[in-house]
């Protein structure tokens, strides 16, 4: 019996997830998995995946041709047919806007302090729920890929513009599932939606103008573009992820300017920020705006920590109580 118990808690072991994941991947995965935000709409977007290519047999090919065909790009999904309006709309929209009960989870019930008293970061604490909710979503995709084999095979489907799609769907979803990290670590449904149309603003404001404008200049969508269009992913998952660690700030000193309200004056200025490199480096390179922007984010809310030369105080305990003296008759 003994070896049989000790067979099977080796046999659990084995099949569960590795430990270089990361606590709270893990337990982030394990609870996603089980939800059904997560089991319905992957179920719903094969539904509509098959209905979409139907349409698109049945219908014809009435997509219309683009001259630049790359990542980030709303017009190309716009005119790549149902197919891919049904994909951007799950793996876009529906999915990572589960997100926006995520942080609200920890903060509310104060479970954040019991997780930062561990070895647990605050990167680490959203670090874990963007990678499984933006996981859970590329996933979601990785799901649809033999639908996009079949329409290319069958629908000869370009090539080129498959990718573009792919890579705005996976870019795009990022963008948006670290915003919605970001926005659901405010309290009540108003000032999230709020902070989520902020972001949502702020990340048009700033990926449009320099990626139109590098197109424009080297007329494709060539490696400055793809360099560009990158940077604004990095930019704006490393500001979702930002305003989401700053609201795990345990104490905030007299003297600093509150975190969060430091990363949202961010998106605020990123635009006007990026307009602006976009105009010195003649259009080429807006995206180095962004990348800069991502920086000063990251550094805005930086934890003080002493050096580690620096000797902890010495612990203040009270001395024992002395013993009272011997009696004289004793």
């Amino acid at each position: 019996m003994m070896r049989t118990m000790a067979t099977t808690t080796l046999k659990d072991v084995k099949d569960d997830l590795p430990d270089r994941m990361g606590a709270m991947l893990v337990k982030e995965l394990r609870q996603n998995m089980r939800r059904a935000s997560f089991v319905t709409p992957f179920l719903l977007v094969q539904l509509l995946a098959i209905a979409a290519m139907l349409v698109e047999f049945s219908g014809g090919d009435h997509r219309e041709s683009l001259k630049f065909v790359g990542m980030l790009n709303l017009q190309l999904m716009a005119a790549s047919g149902p197919f891919w309006a049904c994909v951007a709309l799950i793996c876009i929209v529906i999915m990572p806007l589960g997100g926006l009960i995520l942080m609200g989870q920890e903060l509310e019930e104060g479970n954040h302090e019991l997780l930062l008293l561990t070895k647990l970061s605050r990167w680490k604490v959203v670090r874990g729920k963007f990678f499984t909710l933006w996981g859970l979503c590329v996933l979601t995709f990785i799901s649809l890929l033999p639908y996009v084999i079949v329409r290319y095979l069958v629908g000869s489907i370009e090539f080129i513009r498959e990718i573009g799609c792919s890579l705005t769907v996976i870019g795009m979803s990022g963008i948006v599932c670290a915003g919605t990290i970001g926005a659901s670590s405010f309290r009540g449904l108003g000032a999230r939606l709020a902070v989520m149309v902020l972001f949502v603003a702020s990340a048009a404001g700033s990926c449009v103008l320099p990626l139109y404008a590098v197109a424009q200049r080297t007329d494709t969508c060539g490696v400055l573009y793809y360099i560009n269009a990158i940077s604004c992913v990095i930019c704006y998952c490393l500001l979702g992820l930002c305003m989401a660690r700053s609201r795990l700030r345990l104490v905030v000193h007299a003297y600093e300017v509150k975190p969060s309200s430091m990363v949202v004056g961010l998106l605020i200025f990123t635009p006007f920020v990026t307009a602006m490199t976009t105009a010195m480096t003649l259009g080429y390179m807006g995206g180095a705006g962004l990348i800069g922007m991502a920086l000063v984010a990251i550094y805005a809310d930086v934890t003080p920590k002493a050096p580690a030369w620096v000797k902890p105080p010495a612990p203040n305990v009270p001395p024992p109580a002395a013993s009272p003296p011997p009696l004289l008759g004793a």
